[in-house]
């Protein structure tokens, strides 16, 4: 969804039509790979993730690309917080009497994931790192078929995404209990983070940037990057990313570098600790 966006106002920008390609497998593996090995001409490009550019190298025994030196990065373009929200027969009331329920329950409640590596998964991972808990995870093909199992109790909670959780969260068919940055959400105020509710530092979210092959020319890069962080600056744009839940970043190629290199350091370790691998 966000590349389309994306797309459709670099057509308007440029007069040349760009076109979405989507590559489906491994978890985002099949279309980070036909970049990796993409002719580096800047025509054509990667909307990577948390997953195909930072997460998947530790998943995998064997990638089909380096995530490190295969790629150029040319602009974080959106993150997107999550809210930790509960069956509202969970019987507890905030995230201090969920970490007393999984202690004294290890392993007896539910957490549902877009699948693993996804960025509700990792983001359950850091909460069991912090706070010496331990949930079952249940892996789904998307939040979508995740949602089903979560509203009728069949999982107990998910580290979901704002834009799949959101209105069932308003029509009271779903508890927040925090939300995973360190500051609140505009989309819901009145909910705490998670930092605040007693998990010092903690900070989780979903994220998405645009990757050239590597070796494109820096020229090219700024080139797409102006355009890119322009389209991303437009109120239409802001508002549409808002109704998903994201928020805007749009950096520098050099700062999306330094962002990625300490996204692979940050969550190798809690990834390979955990004894998660991808079949």
């Amino acid at each position: 969804m966000l590349a389309r966006l994306i797309a459709e106002r670099l057509h308007e920008r440029w007069s040349q039509p760009v076109i979405v390609e989507n590559r489906l497998g491994a978890s985002g593996n099949v279309g980070a790979a036909a970049i990796a090995t993409a002719p580096p001409d800047g025509y054509r490009l990667l909307m990577g993730a948390i997953g195909t550019n930072a997460v998947n190298a530790s998943l995998f025994a064997n990638m089909p690309y380096n995530i490190e030196t295969d790629f150029a990065p040319v602009t974080q373009v959106a993150r997107l917080p999550m809210v930790l929200a509960i069956h509202p027969a969970l019987p507890v009331a905030n995230v201090a009497e969920l970490i007393a329920l999984a202690k004294e329950k290890p392993g007896a409640l539910n957490h549902g994931s877009a699948g693993k590596g996804a960025s509700q998964h990792l983001a359950c991972l850091l909460f069991e790192s912090m706070t010496g808990t331990k949930f079952q995870q249940v892996f789904y093909r998307g939040a979508a078929a995740m949602l089903p199992d979560l509203l009728t109790g069949r999982i107990q909670l998910s580290f979901g995404d704002m834009a799949s959780l959101l209105p069932s969260i308003k029509e009271g068919a779903l508890k927040p209990l925090a939300v995973t940055t360190k500051a609140r959400s505009p989309l819901l105020p009145n909910v705490p983070s998670i930092s605040e509710s007693g998990v010092a530092g903690f900070d989780a979210s979903a994220w998405y940037g645009v990757f050239a092959p590597a070796k494109t020319s820096p020229d090219i890069v700024r080139q797409l990057n102006n355009g890119i962080i322009t389209a991303l600056k437009t109120p239409d744009m802001l508002q549409r990313l808002e109704t998903l839940g994201a928020e805007s970043v749009g950096s520098s190629p050099e700062e999306f570098a330094a962002f990625v290199k300490s996204e692979i350091a940050r969550w190798g370790p809690i990834v390979k600790a955990a004894g998660v691998t991808a079949e």
